[in-house]
């Protein structure tokens, strides 16, 4: 006969599931052995090139929960969905941001809940417990845990792929020192389908399950301080924060299941923000409309950056105002952004306005991209005529 006992692995999951949690999973503290010589492997091979952050010895800690808490003995992986609303209509100016920064940080939603849920951990078990959390932001391989217990399997654009939800969801962990029963993985795999790796514009996914950061378009729109290369920028589009590009076309996302969280709808015009509004921003502005906003990250200086890129790539010619008024802007990164989206869009108004920034500009790279920017755009004329 089964039993109907409820076990403490049932209460831990029925207490994450009330949180607000999607899907839970156990696994213990053993080393991602794996993990780890994969990880190494794409620092060896250059992948992880821009991340300063991302050392061997961060590698050899993330992948040994034990390191991480003394005592640990168990890890609980947690998914929540953050699939919501569809996007705005676009407009001739608007550009796109990357689904998960459509509503409130979820650093700050997932860790308030984490927090309560080891507080009920106590009560579950009636005795002190330590644990230790992580969303994302810490020393901790997410992906390797939601992987070993069942919460979902790798997908080849590197995203866990989970059987309900997809990949549009955070994973979290709670490191204990619960001796907890462990859940198996899944046996799922992506199979023979590549969409992710075709579809990627930048050619990012090098391989299956290998991406190299330094042509992703959410590094290049989030993590990248400095300047976008120049053969990239088309390639980028009219992404300003992130990208869903290997996640809108994967086949298991197709019949993902909507999330029921209130934080992770999307504010107003999120989705797909006015790129003018974003040029004309200051820093007040900004940090106000993007407060509690994942987007913060990138900061005023980087979505300005980002913001002459799609303009450019757009074409409209609308929007050579707001992009002339750029190329007189204090940050010498703006201006060579707004130089290049100029040159892009082309014409002989945008082409005086180039020479007219050329004759007064003092920074040597910007004088570079100005000069590209005008040669390109009469070239392109002349084709035109």
């Amino acid at each position: 006969m089964r039993s109907n006992t409820i076990t403490v692995e049932d209460q831990v999951k029925e207490c994450a599931y009330s949180l607000g949690f999607d899907i839970v999973g156990i696994t213990g503290p053993e080393p991602f052995v794996n993990d780890e010589r994969a990880a190494l492997k794409r620092i060896d091979d250059g992948h992880m090139n821009g991340y300063s952050w991302y050392t061997k010895d961060r590698v050899q800690k993330m992948n040994r929960p034990e390191l991480l808490l003394e005592g640990a003995r168990s890890v609980i992986s947690l998914a929540t969905s953050y699939l919501t609303t569809d996007p705005d209509t676009t407009a001739p100016n608007s550009g796109r941001v990357a689904r998960y920064a459509w509503g409130d940080d979820y650093h700050k939603v997932l860790k308030t809940k984490l927090k309560e849920f080891c507080m009920k951990l106590e009560i579950i078990t009636g005795e002190k417990v330590h644990s230790r959390i992580f969303v994302d932001d810490g020393p901790m391989n997410d992906r390797a845990a939601a992987r070993r217990s069942g919460v979902g399997w790798f997908g080849k654009n590197t995203n866990i792929l989970t059987p309900s939800h997809g990949s549009w969801v955070f994973l979290a962990q709670v490191i204990t020192d619960l001796n907890l029963k462990p859940d198996v993985p899944l046996k799922k795999t992506c199979g023979n389908c590549v969409r992710c790796i075709d579809d990627c514009p930048t050619g990012a996914i090098v391989a299956p399950y290998v991406i190299d950061n330094e042509k992703c378009i959410s590094y290049l729109t989030i993590e990248l301080r400095g300047a976008v290369p120049r053969k990239l920028r088309p390639l980028v589009g009219d992404w300003i924060f992130g990208c869903d590009i290997c996640q809108d076309v994967c086949p298991v996302n197709r019949k993902a299941s909507k999330s029921s969280q209130l934080s992770f709808q999307q504010r107003p015009g999120f989705s797909t923000p006015d790129l003018v509004e974003i040029l004309n921003m200051d820093q007040t502005e900004f940090s106000k409309k993007f407060k509690d906003s994942a987007i913060k990250r990138t900061k005023l200086l980087g979505m300005k950056r980002n913001a002459c890129i799609a303009l450019g790539n757009n074409g409209d010619i609308a929007s050579i105002p707001a992009l002339s008024n750029a190329l007189k802007a204090e940050e010498s990164l703006i201006r060579i952004h707004a130089a290049w989206a100029l040159g892009r869009i082309g014409g002989e108004k945008a082409i005086a306005i180039l020479e007219n920034a050329l004759a007064s500009e003092k920074d040597m790279e910007t004088i570079d991209e100005i000069r590209l920017s005008i040669n390109e755009s009469k070239v392109n004329l002349v084709k035109e005529e």
